[in-house]
């Protein structure tokens, strides 16, 4: 169970990481390196909120 649910969350942030970024700018804006570096930080805290409400063993 413990694997399923890393595929689930990896493939969720992998996603997450590639869709966003096309969304979030019109082309030719120049700020597509940045918006991908804040979008991928924000997606590694979720991620690591959601891994550690739900998936954490204590």
């Amino acid at each position: 169970m413990n694997g399923i649910a890393k595929g689930i969350l990896g493939s969720a942030m992998a996603v997450a990481l590639t869709a966003s970024p096309a969304l979030a700018n019109a082309p030719g804006g120049g700020y597509e390196g940045i918006t991908a570096m804040y979008v991928g930080f924000i997606a590694v805290i979720l991620g690591y909120g959601v891994y550690d409400i739900f998936f954490k063993s204590e």
